[in-house]
């Protein structure tokens, strides 16, 4: 079972909920997923009173748990204060992280994330922080307090799945025991269970299921996807190899010439 701040999931599968066609869409899907855990962004929730309480009253008639985020926030004072207002509204102390530093691939200021992470753990806050797969940054973030860290996978909505193998493998194998949870560029439920396979944690998708024809039965594939592959890391895969191995043994056998 997956802990995240010592709170117990059975699901591996954390949902965005932005870019819905309509509420009653974004509640399918959410339904068909089995997830426990939805992100949030309060700055664009709560841009009106009235679609603010809808929305929020959307959210608690689905019985999931909240992770409010601070998208769109470019400074480290501007995401502080929206985490300071997203546990007033949602009354909880989780919060991911986000501080953009670059607007075209929507890639995390590192310096201002550490900073603000530094401050909000501090505070009591339990703090998922959005960065990338950057292993100094990551020590800088435990340091900071953090407990768990969300790397990209690639760039906010691309859709291009896990863009650096290499430096996610690193990452998992540097940190073995610290929840990782690939977040931000999954395209498709394989890429989903590569990251599992991976020995990822868990994987957070929006824009995917969101924008797909069907967003609950793109969100019933990326649950699916999850389990798979959690259980192929589980049942130990096979080391890839440059050569053929021959799945029927060929010494000792019988054969004509």
């Amino acid at each position: 079972m997956l802990r995240l701040y010592q709170v117990p999931l059975r699901s591996r599968l954390l949902l965005g909920t932005a870019h819905y066609p309509s509420p009653a869409v974004l509640t399918d899907a959410v339904r068909a997923s089995h997830c426990e855990v939805v992100t949030v962004a309060l700055r664009r929730e709560s841009g009106g009173e009235r679609a603010g309480q809808g929305f929020w009253s959307i959210i608690r008639g689905l019985g999931v748990r909240v992770l409010p985020n601070t998208a769109g926030c470019h400074s480290v004072k501007e995401a502080v204060t929206t985490a300071h207002m997203a546990r007033e509204v949602f009354g909880t102390s989780w919060i991911k992280l986000e501080v953009i530093g670059e607007d075209d691939t929507l890639q995390p200021d590192v310096f201002g994330l550490a900073e603000a992470a530094a401050i909000l753990c501090a505070e009591g806050f339990e703090v998922f922080p959005y960065t990338t797969e950057d292993l100094v940054v990551a020590e800088r973030l435990l340091a900071a307090g953090c407990r768990a860290l969300m790397p990209w996978g690639a760039p906010i909505g691309s859709g291009r799945g896990l863009n650096n193998l290499y430096g996610l493998a690193a990452l998992r194998a540097h940190f073995p025991d610290v929840p990782l949870i690939i977040d931000a560029g999954l395209g498709v439920p394989s890429h989903a269970a590569r990251a599992l396979e991976l020995g990822f944690d868990a994987v957070l998708v929006n824009t995917a299921v969101a924008r797909a024809g069907e967003p609950a039965k793109m969100a019933a594939a990326f649950a699916q996807a999850v389990e798979a592959g959690y259980a192929a890391r589980l049942a130990g895969p096979i080391e890839p190899r440059d050569l053929a191995a021959p799945s029927t043994p060929v010494i000792g056998t019988a054969f004509r010439g």
